[in-house]
């Protein structure tokens, strides 16, 4: 049998997941169903209820699910998920694991949406169910349709993003598209990496890996959200090019986190950003903290905005708020 090693989702926390000595994430505990999904070999019109018997895509697993009831569903390594059209994940308490090795970007198990003409399809994925958690998988997002400008798009409550890569290869010239529109209620994103460090952003635009607004869906916002441990990747092609962008003043609430994180701007870019995350206005119901993140041929500035506050090495404070810390200086 092979060895098992703890798999801890959170600091401090019980180990809910192991890893197996070949490198697949497997539950501690199931209490629901158990689905799977193999984009090469499964069909829809299956049970998924077992590898032989296995669904072709998330979506068709994600409608056999059952809310509340803790169900997970694992997705093969083997080839890529193409979805015919946006998942909306709605069902509470479940649990997506990639299988194929454990990595922080080019996860074996891939989920994308291809080339689609609904105007609905704004994204791969949109969450909007409760403590849904997605772990070990690249989310990619090669539609061309108009609106699909995102490739995640968070609304949901407690959602766990870990060890996944989330990247958008098309609208890098179009204002406002991002890899991740964040707006859940107590999200907290975890060894992830964000954007790409191949594709140029072109113009002077603000084109984020992650966008925080009210805009997308009603009634949702980034409230006491955390991101640890991740990685933000960009080609920048003009100074205006960010990391993280809101345009509102009322986009944060309460608590934005952004704790030991990375903003990576590729070596070959035609140019720096003035800051890695901007506002366009302070916001007025919540704060932004920028805890001992690194800067990597991108910004001097960690942020500009009024009421950002930053520590760590590398940074310059937005006016009002707190600069702790001694610069990074390239050897």
């Amino acid at each position: 049998m092979a060895t098992k090693h703890e798999y801890k989702v959170a600091n401090g926390g019980q180990p809910l997941l192991i890893i197996d000595t070949n490198g697949n994430i497997r539950p501690n505990s199931v209490f629901g169903k158990t689905f799977f999904v193999d984009y090469r070999n499964g069909s829809d019109t299956n049970d998924g209820l077992s590898r032989q018997n296995a669904f072709k895509t998330l979506s068709q697993a994600h409608t056999a699910c059952t809310s509340n009831n803790g169900d997970v569903v694992y997705v093969d390594g083997d080839s890529t998920v193409v979805e015919t059209a946006m998942i909306t994940w709605s069902k509470n308490r479940t649990t997506v694991i990639g299988v194929g090795g454990l990595r922080t970007y080019g996860q074996a198990a891939k989920i994308s949406l291809g080339v689609t003409t609904a105007a609905t399809d704004i994204a791969t994925l949109k969450v909007t169910g409760v403590r849904c958690n997605f772990y070990n998988l690249k989310f990619i997002n090669n539609n061309t349709v108009a609106e699909g400008i995102y490739c995640v798009v968070d609304a949901g409550e407690y959602t766990h993003f870990d060890h996944c890569e989330i990247y958008k290869s098309t609208d890098l010239n179009v204002t406002g598209a991002a890899e991740l529109v964040s707006n859940g209620d107590s999200s907290r994103y975890t060894n992830c990496t964000i954007g790409s460090s191949a594709d140029a952003i072109s113009g002077a635009i603000i084109r984020p890996c992650v966008l925080f607004t009210k805009a997308i869906v009603a009634g949702k916002v980034s409230r006491d959200v955390t991101f640890e441990n991740c990685n933000f990747w960009r080609k920048c092609g003009d100074t205006t090019n960010c990391f993280m962008y809101g345009a509102n003043a009322t986009d944060i609430e309460r608590v934005l986190h952004i704790k030991n994180c990375t903003f990576w701007n590729t070596k070959l870019a035609a140019a720096t950003p003035a800051q890695n995350v901007a506002f366009a206005a302070e916001q007025t119901e919540g704060y932004v903290f920028l805890d001992n993140c690194q800067s990597i041929g991108a910004a001097t500035a960690m942020s500009t905005t009024t009421g950002v506050f930053v520590s760590g090495p590398n940074q310059t404070s937005g006016a009002g708020g707190a600069e702790i810390g001694i610069a990074l200086q390239a050897s």
